[in-house]
């Protein structure tokens, strides 16, 4: 038997439902804020991915990288920004003078350590606005950012924001964190006297219990912004108080990725025995990206979500809808005649719109009525010698019980009834499980 690669996983028939209920929700929101798709390859010229300024360990020491056939670096994308960058400056989007508002929901892929909710090959819902330095810009994406959340119905979640200033705010605070932490550089973590050398804000980041300790009295990125950046955060807080957005400033909160500048944000989890991993999504004001892809200087800012994450805080929280009966028929037959007549039949309400489906094997009453229950088929058309003989069909609801025998041409009309009927029991019922709810 040969498995799957290790850090990923499948998607099974009767867990997709999951994955497109997450979906719609990302589809619905994307249009509430007019953001349309885009969707790019899974691997870009390492260049794209592999910048002289990209120093972060995703970067540096997670990407799969290969070279092709022609001998050229490729590496499949371990993120979704930098490759939709690519795309503007290819495309010369920049050349509409507009601001370009897309999202993408895409796999990306990191050889880092498999874990609960986090893989090697994973599925990312990411927005990007480009062509705006705007503080209402980037409260407006916090504010979708929160707005996703409550849509999905996720409660206990927080949205954390920073600033850590334009690049020469950035230069200062960083010698200044250099300056602070030389003299504690043996107490480091492995990882971290890396860091101190290649990206020292990353240390603010460390998951390692040591490293957290000393960051405690570190300096704060807030303490080291120019005017015009304290200026840039108070205005987009003013901003977030106009959406009436809920957040907390949290000022060691960095970005994994460098070419960050100005705001960042982190949507974060805290679900009982969600883990330490409790980031959901995460994002940030970006100015030299474009640039350094060879376009126009351009700023922009994004944020990304992590699906697998998503989907795994829905079940703790367990707001994740149950899989909806979709099988508005199921025909059973008998015989090689009575199949003939009933694919007929199939084919007529498929037609119509109704979701059908059929025995396809030659199975006994009992083998297919056990199937059609299984599959939840509201309604049963059942098709025998005497149905073909009278071109007629026996129509019964699975739910009432109710069995009727029909002329061929009030199939469509009987069966749409029923399932009317079904639906508008299934509603009274809910409402009156909400009222008994409402008195408890």
């Amino acid at each position: 038997m040969i498995n799957k690669v290790k850090g990923t996983y499948d998607v099974l028939p009767n867990e997709s439902y999951k994955w497109q209920y997450l979906e719609q929700k990302i589809r619905e929101i994307t249009k509430k804020y007019n953001f349309k798709e885009i969707r790019t390859p899974i691997m870009e010229y390492s260049g794209v991915i592999h910048r002289e300024t990209e120093l972060s360990d995703m970067v540096t020491k997670e990407t799969y990288n290969f070279i092709d056939k022609g001998n050229r670096e490729v590496t499949l994308r371990p993120e979704g920004t930098a490759g939709v960058i690519r795309s503007y400056v290819e495309n010369k989007l920049y050349a509409q003078n507009d601001l370009i508002k897309a999202y993408y929901i895409e796999a990306m892929f990191r050889y880092e350590r498999p874990q609960k909710g986090r893989y090697r090959q994973f599925m990312q819902f990411g927005i990007e606005a480009i062509g705006s330095k705007s503080p209402l810009l980037d409260a407006e994406v916090i504010a979708m950012s929160s707005d996703f959340i409550s849509s999905l119905g996720l409660k206990n979640v927080v949205i954390e924001l920073n600033s850590i200033g334009d690049v020469d705010s950035r230069m200062k605070y960083q010698e200044a964190l250099i300056n602070y932490l030389t003299p504690f550089k043996e107490e480091l973590s492995f990882d971290s006297k890396e860091r101190l050398i290649k990206n020292p804000l990353r240390i603010l980041d460390s998951k390692d219990s040591k490293d957290q300790e000393i960051v405690k009295n570190a300096p704060k990125p807030i303490d080291y912004l120019s005017d015009e950046s304290k200026k840039y955060f108070e205005d987009v807080i003013k901003y977030l108080e106009a959406f009436n957005i809920v957040y907390q400033v949290n000022n060691t909160l960095v970005r994994g990725l460098d070419y960050y500048s100005e705001i960042v944000f982190e949507v974060k989890a805290q679900i009982e025995g969600f883990g330490a991993q409790n980031v959901l999504g995460g994002g940030g004001r970006y100015e030299n990206l474009v640039s350094e892809l060879g376009g126009p200087k351009t700023s922009a800012i994004g944020v990304a979500f992590g699906m697998e994450r998503l989907l795994l805080a829905l079940e703790y929280e367990n707001v994740l809808p149950n899989e909806e009966d979709n099988l508005d028929v199921f025909v059973i037959t008998f015989g090689e005649n009575e199949k003939i007549y009933g694919t007929k039949i199939l084919n007529g309400l498929r037609n119509k719109g109704l979701t059908v489906d059929i025995e396809f094997d030659n199975k006994s009453f009992k083998a297919q009525l056990k199937k059609a229950i299984n599959k939840n088929a509201k309604v049963l058309v059942i098709v025998g010698e005497d149905e073909v003989k009278n071109n007629t069909v026996t129509i019964k609801n699975t739910k009432t019980e109710k069995q009727v025998t029909v002329e061929n041409q009030k199939i469509y009309e009987t069966i749409k009834n029923e399932l009317e009927n079904l639906k508008w029991e299934h509603i009274i019922i809910m409402n009156w499980q909400l009222k008994m709810l409402a008195k408890m």
